[in-house]
């Protein structure tokens, strides 16, 4: 097995994201007004969005015979409530599970951050399956990270899992003169900069990072649970360390469950505020 052959260097803090709404158990039905000439599935589609805004439905989400029943509406009424919350990905249906929250997170840009951190300092669990693991000569891989093209690279694809949904298609490169110690390491749950770290005495502390939008290829829809419509982002990212280039890194994350958040100006920043979409 190849070791590692740098010193250990200081720990880059991940950025953090914002902790969901604390579930309210105070939130009232307000009765629909039957007067408006607003639909009333454009009502009661409202109310939800509020009470999901609030974190009501963290943990279940009525069925639509709950919702028959608690705003006295028809049934026709409910579901095409919820089919425009579907369709903004707000909710999701699932076979045996019925409707469901979709869980989105916030990244702030413009630091390094770690995916596993972040998604778990929003207190959700993140695992992941490791799809591959292996030593590989890759070419391509090897140009972005100005290495000779036989050079042995360590290949970690992973998909990652938050609150037990799919996330993103992860795959990282890195040499294995660095990052060999890896090769027999469990990433189901546990990053790859905190394994890096304690088994290599390395860990990235500079690089860039682009985000583009992409539609996934069926393969990895299947992965990632997605429709042929729906569109996802793709982040290349190339990490050094101590000057020298450390991992090459692409990213196919879902666009649904994740957003990224830049804060600008000079003065004191604005707290952010939900969106109309979750």
């Amino acid at each position: 097995m190849t070791g590692c052959s740098r010193n250990a260097i200081a720990d880059v803090e991940p950025s953090t994201i914002a902790t969901p709404p604390i579930r309210n158990e105070s939130i009232r039905t307000m009765p629909l007004d039957r007067t408006s000439p607003m639909p009333l599935w454009a009502q009661l589609e409202a109310a939800l969005r509020e009470r999901l805004e609030a974190g009501e439905f963290d943990e279940r989400f009525p069925t639509d015979g709950d919702l028959v029943d608690e705003y006295d509406v028809s049934r026709h009424t409910v579901r095409e409530a919820i089919r425009h919350l579907n369709t903004n990905g707000i909710l999701r249906r699932e076979r045996g599970r019925g409707t469901v929250v979709t869980r989105s997170f916030d990244q702030p840009l413009g630091a390094l951050y770690s995916l596993f951190a972040s998604i778990e300092s929003s207190g959700v669990e993140q695992r992941s399956h490791v799809l591959a693991l292996r030593d590989e000569r890759n070419g391509e891989v090897a140009e972005q990270l100005g290495v000779p093209v036989d050079e042995p690279l360590l290949f970690l694809e992973r998909l990652r899992l938050a609150d037990g949904e799919p996330l993103a298609i992860d795959r990282a490169w890195l040499p294995m003169s660095i990052a060999g110690a890896l090769i027999d390491a469990d990433f189901e749950h546990t990053a790859l900069y905190e394994q890096l770290e304690q088994r290599c005495g390395v860990r990235p502390d500079a690089g860039w990072e682009r985000i583009s939008p992409v539609l996934p290829d069926p393969h990895e829809r299947e992965l990632l649970g997605m429709r042929d419509d729906e569109a996802a982002f793709f982040l290349e990212r190339l990490s050094t360390a101590a000057g020298e280039v450390l991992e090459w890194r692409t990213t196919t994350i879902r666009g649904d469950r994740y957003r990224f958040v830049s804060n600008f100006g000079l003065g004191v920043v604005p707290a952010l505020v939900a969106s109309e979409r979750r």
